[in-house]
């Protein structure tokens, strides 16, 4: 059963690897703080936490909701930046607005 809040829903299991992660980065960018989605892949996608890590440290939840060995959903959870400016919001370079 779904929760009241909707997550979006990336299933990347039939993209094209080189298309995988550029979409899952625009599909976080388009987030509002707080939003998440669901990342759907056929092997553990660790590689992508260590990109996020080192574009947005601190600015995504990462949740394993199933962890393989065929399957493996990741719940990616927006984050506020306890650091950004609060008059001028996040400029947008670093990918999380």
């Amino acid at each position: 059963m779904r929760t009241a809040q909707a997550h979006a829903t990336v299933d990347v299991r039939t993209i094209a690897p080189l298309e995988r992660h550029p979409l899952i980065f625009s599909t976080f960018r388009e987030l509002s703080t707080g939003q998440a989605m669901d990342l759907v892949n056929d092997h553990d996608p660790r590689p992508l936490y260590h990109q996020f890590q080192a574009r947005i440290p601190g600015r995504f939840g990462w949740d394993y909701l199933e962890a393989g060995p065929d399957l493996w959903r990741v719940r990616i959870t927006k984050i506020a930046d306890a650091n950004a400016n609060v008059e001028g919001g996040c400029c947008g370079g670093c990918g999380c607005a």
